[in-house]
């Protein structure tokens, strides 16, 4: 086999390691030690964390979203895999049935969007860096954590962005 040929197997290997995991996400499964190893890390953006191992990914993450948010529905609008690593961006569509970040349940539906990249070793993801947008979940909740100053503001016309001086 080639190594180009060996490249690619491992690619389609990662990528339906990381599609099995989502399905098993998106169906609510609970053996997420098919998918995880036990010991692996998911590295989130702020606000988000950092969950060292499986039984941390569960109790500080996967349950937390279930209870915040339910009738979720996962929508990845890419798959890419390169060798062990696969990534996808997306979005989860949910119900905010229960508490998030201070906000009581308010019953709308929020859209999540999220990127997650995973690097597979024998067949289970070993590490997870992912970032969620947690600040359009709150504004979407009536939150805005930028009071007013995020760079929308510049794409609206509603405010000039700020330049360097020019160099003389």
């Amino acid at each position: 086999m080639s190594d180009a040929t060996a490249h690619r197997a491992r690619s389609a290997a990662t990528l339906a390691a990381a599609q099995r995991m989502e399905h098993a996400l998106g169906t609510n499964s609970d053996d997420m030690a098919a998918h995880f190893h036990d010991d692996f890390v998911w590295r989130g953006n702020y606000g988000c964390g950092v969950k060292l191992g499986l039984a941390a990914f569960r109790r500080d993450w996967q349950l937390p979203l279930r209870a915040a948010f339910t009738d979720r529905v996962y929508v990845t609008e890419k798959f890419l895999a390169d060798g062990d690593w696969a990534a996808c961006f997306g979005h989860i569509e949910a119900t905010h049935s229960g508490p998030f970040m201070g906000i009581a349940a308010t019953g709308k539906r929020v859209k999540i969007p999220y990127m997650d990249f995973w690097r597979v070793e024998d067949g289970r993801i070993r590490d997870n860096p992912v970032s969620v947008d947690f600040a359009s979940v709150l504004a979407q909740l009536g939150r805005d954590v930028f009071a007013g100053e995020g760079w929308e503001a510049f794409d609206r016309g509603e405010k000039i962005p700020p330049a360097p001086p020019a160099k003389p």
